[in-house]
């Protein structure tokens, strides 16, 4: 299972259920905090607010947004474009963040043929580093804000 960049924490599971209070109380029908939490909990999937409170975390640290410029190396080439993607996978200590490039960077090593992308995506921790490697240690992936 992985999650969106929208994937709820407990601080986004609290603002959505004080809106819906300050919703339900302009229309004529208030609702308690506690009830708000349920309801909102409910509507994510989860069996009561209890469960969602002992899933989630309380916010979710997202090393890059869409719509970033980034530089770094992909396979060792030094690499800069903008982020286009990023997805929390379901350790919740991984994105997959796909950079769309400024200029294309040849993906093989051999000097018979080339093969260049315009558009990578990598598998990052929250520093920015790749856990795969490439055939000589380094990560596959290295990335920072430009």
């Amino acid at each position: 299972m992985s999650f969106s960049l929208d994937t709820p924490s407990i601080l986004t599971l609290k603002s959505e259920a004080k809106a819906l209070r300050d919703e339900r109380a302009k229309a004529g029908t208030p609702l308690t905090h506690g009830a708000a939490l349920e309801v909102i909990a409910k509507s994510h999937g989860f069996r009561d607010w209890n469960t969602a409170r002992a899933v989630l975390p309380e916010r979710v640290a997202t090393p890059f947004q869409v719509g970033w410029r980034v530089k770094g190396t992909y396979l060792g080439h030094p690499i800069k474009g903008l982020v286009v993607a990023v997805q929390l996978m379901s350790d919740m200590q991984h994105h997959k963040v796909s950079v769309k490039l400024d200029e294309p960077v040849d993906v093989v090593t051999s000097s018979l043929f080339s093969a260049f992308r315009k558009r990578v995506t990598s598998t990052l921790d929250i520093y920015g580093v790749s856990p795969a490697r490439t055939g000589n240690g380094e990560p596959q992936m290295r990335l920072t804000r430009e």
